[in-house]
C-alpha cells in the first residue's frame, strides 16, 4: 500500500524548517495538522499518528510500521496492527490521503 497525500491536503508541522531529521523530531514532540485547504477542515495527528503518516507517505507498509511501534512501545503486535491499519482507513475516510 503506497499512499500519498490528496491534492487538496497539505501539512503543517510543529516547526517550519523543512529538514527531515528535524521534521522527524518535531512531529515526535508535537503531532502533526493536516488542513483541507477545499473544504477548510482540519485533522489533528498526535506524535504516533504522524509517524504512521509520515512512514505510509514514505511508501513503508503498514505492517512494517505496526511492527516497529509494537516493537518501540512493548505492545502487543496485533493490537499495533489494528490500530495503524484503523489510523489509515480514518485518514481514507476523511479524503485526506489517497493509492499513488
Amino acid at each position: 500500500m503506497v499512499l500519498r497525500l490528496h491534492p487538496d491536503v497539505s501539512i503543517t508541522d510543529a516547526e517550519t524548517d523543512t529538514d527531515a531529521d528535524t521534521r522527524t523530531h518535531a512531529d515526535a514532540r508535537h503531532g502533526i495538522v493536516l488542513l483541507n485547504e477545499r473544504t477548510g477542515g482540519y485533522w489533528q495527528l498526535n506524535a504516533t499518528g504522524a509517524f504512521v503518516l509520515r512512514r505510509l507517505l514514505d511508501g513503508h507498509e503498514a505492517s512494517d510500521i505496526a511492527s516497529q511501534l509494537a516493537e518501540r512501545h512493548q505492545a502487543d503486535p496485533e493490537q499495533v496492527g489494528r490500530d495503524v491499519a484503523a489510523v489509515v482507513e480514518r485518514l481514507r475516510d476523511a479524503q485526506l490521503v489517497q493509492d499513488r
